[in-house]
């Protein structure tokens, strides 16, 4: 089997373009890499997602329970997998997969609705399970956190187009502070219990730092982690 580098991280937190830059890195550097992003808006199979989080079943996140909300993204999942690159992943042990946003999406978003430690507990061992046992993803080899202050994140957001309707109009997710809130301070349990990096992408005033830094603090990361 090949390696998975997750990015993940709040939205606004600029996983799209961390993701590319790490792509093109890894690609300069001679290596056998592709670049994979969920969701998967371009196929069939994020039709529920998009559903979701286009408020069709409920204009809160929390009306939809974690459970069945992770189940749309998990389907995507799997058909981008089936589909796209598990044969490349599994060609090579020199194979490097890197993913915008994985399962530890649903780790991180999905456990903010959920209200006591035992809850979160029992559903990342549920998710782990669901995706990673009995669904056969693979298990990612490193996890980037980039971690924005969610005050520095909604600024960030302000103007950002959505990536369902390229419109202004924000999806649930990201219309809902109370969610987006959670959701980092759930980053806290969630890359403990997993060991994710975790990587500083605000100052000390809270403003955002630029783009080259927090390439360069990845890619040191992973020069570290693996040598390349």
């Amino acid at each position: 089997m090949g390696k998975l580098v997750v990015i993940e991280g709040s939205d606004g937190s600029g996983k799209a373009t961390q993701t590319k830059l790490l792509f093109e890195y890894l690609e300069g550097q001679g290596r056998k890499v592709r670049m994979v992003s969920y969701p998967d808006y371009d196929s069939p199979s994020s039709s529920l997602v998009k559903m979701y989080l286009g408020s069709e079943f409920g204009h809160n996140p929390y009306d939809v329970n974690a459970y069945v909300t992770s189940a749309f993204f998990a389907v995507d999942r799997f058909a981008s997998y089936l589909k796209n690159w598990k044969r490349f992943y599994e060609s090579s042990e020199d194979a490097i997969i890197i993913c915008d946003r994985y399962v530890t999406s649903n780790m991180l978003h999905q456990t903010s609705k959920l209200e006591s430690l035992a809850e979160k507990e029992a559903f990342l061992d549920w998710e782990y399970d669901f995706e990673f046992v009995k669904g056969g993803l693979p298990v990612p080899d490193l996890v980037f956190f980039l971690d924005v202050l969610p005050n520095t994140a909604f600024r960030l957001m302000k103007d950002r187009e959505n990536k369902i309707t390229h419109e202004s109009k924000k999806d649930i997710h990201e219309s809902n502070k109370d969610f987006l809130v959670k959701s980092y301070e759930n980053s806290i349990l969630v890359g403990k219990k997993y060991g994710w990096r975790n990587i500083q992408c605000c100052d000390s005033e809270g403003n955002m730092e630029s783009v080259e830094v927090i390439h360069r603090r990845i890619r040191e990361a992973i020069i570290g982690e693996w040598n390349i």
